[in-house]
């Protein structure tokens, strides 16, 4: 396993989910705290929850001050560069579905540095992909995206299973989880494009 990598990518993965979350924030008209703690919010409980589920104690995103650091930038930049920030499309589905990718690959990958076997690897990666989403919607009293919208939980399971079948047949991490968060993504932003999704449930009659 190569630290330096899993730390780069779940730092890139903080400062996207902290972008989508600070849009959100000022889309429902926050304060600029609000912005702040959505902005940190989505950016590392996925991480928070992987590392409490996996004994690695203090979770890291509290123990490294350059978590905090990435999120506060994050935040900062979209509250006083909204209008630049919603001139790309979408930027809450495109930076989500980017943090999607690189936590559910870091969450596998660090799994299975711990000795979590490949299942719980791959469960372990799609929680902390869709962890700091599942927060940031809950917190602006959304339902989260994970019950509703196309192929989120899938795309990130698709890219944590890359990664343990990566490694599982001999492949060095690195490139496995590069291949894992572009399959992710790639799925991701197909499912948004396209609007492809699980089944819905439907009411009798509709």
């Amino acid at each position: 396993m190569t630290p330096w990598l899993v730390v780069l990518l779940d730092l890139l993965g903080t400062f996207a989910f902290a972008i989508s979350g600070a849009t959100l924030g000022v889309r429902k008209r926050l304060d600029f705290f609000g912005v702040m703690v959505l902005a940190f919010a989505a950016a590392t409980a996925g991480g928070i929850a992987r590392d409490t589920l996996l004994g690695a104690t203090p979770p890291i995103a509290l123990a490294d001050w350059r978590y905090l650091a990435v999120s506060a930038v994050a935040g900062v930049t979209v509250f006083f560069g909204y209008e630049q920030v919603e001139r790309m499309r979408n930027p809450v589905q495109l930076f989500d579905a980017v943090g999607l990718s690189l936590f559910a690959v870091t969450g596998a990958a660090k799994a299975l540095a711990f000795g979590l076997g490949g299942t719980g690897a791959v469960l372990l990666g799609m929680l902390s992909g869709i962890g700091g989403g599942i927060v940031r919607d809950v917190l602006v009293a959304e339902v989260p995206a994970v019950l509703h919208r196309e192929l989120y939980a899938v795309a990130a399971g698709a890219g944590a299973a890359c990664v343990v079948g990566g490694v599982a047949l001999g492949f060095r991490p690195g490139p496995a989880m590069v291949a894992g968060a572009a399959l992710c993504f790639v799925l991701r932003f197909l499912a948004i494009r396209r609007g492809w999704q699980l089944p819905v449930a439907r009411k009798p009659g509709e």
